[in-house]
């Protein structure tokens, strides 16, 4: 019995220590480095999930902010290939599929084919499309946009800058290898 209660205790300081700010919140300066990176790992990642909620509770008029941005894109750059949209916007192509279907249904994309490549898809806004991002794109961004107003210039800079850097170390990766 004493053997079960050590394996169960020593699984629970395993799992607490994969996560360093899950008790607490101590200074990442005063963690060693393996710990340090295991606390960025984890505020990063329950950072990304809340941005996620955050966002997508604030798609009053049903678009939520991944498929805002597609309209967005494609307002402001015309019509794309799939592919290169999916690239553009950081979506997987079975995502982006599946984002594009929706618009579709709603009646804010087309597919086209493309005119010189018989093996792409190009999407393109419909007139209703162009009217939708229009009318709720800049106001929706802004109220977005709100959430970084109690940042200074700087603050913004720096964690622009952090994010730009993250992307960059995470782009650098091989995939299947963290």
């Amino acid at each position: 019995m004493e053997l079960d209660q050590a394996a169960e205790l020593n699984a629970a300081d395993r799992c607490r220590s994969t996560d360093p700010l899950a008790a607490s919140q101590p200074v990442l300066a005063d963690l060693p480095e393996a710990e340090r990176r295991l606390a960025l790992v984890a505020e990063t990642a329950r950072f990304a999930a809340a941005f996620l909620r955050w966002t997508e509770a604030r798609a009053g008029d049903g678009l939520p902010y991944t498929r805002l941005r597609l309209l967005q894109t494609l307002h402001c750059d015309g019509p794309a290939i799939m592919r290169n949209l999916g690239d553009q916007l950081g979506v997987s192509p079975r995502n982006m599929t599946a984002m594009v279907d929706g618009l579709e249904d709603a009646g804010l994309v087309v597919r086209q084919p493309h005119p010189t490549d018989r093996r792409a898809t190009l999407v393109a806004l419909t007139p209703t499309g162009l009217r939708e991002a229009e009318q709720v794109m800049g106001p929706r961004l802004a109220a977005l946009a709100e959430l970084f107003e109690g940042f200074t210039p700087a603050e913004q800079e720096a964690f622009s800058a952090a994010l730009r850097r993250l992307g960059e170390a995470m782009s650098n990766r091989p995939q299947g290898v963290c």
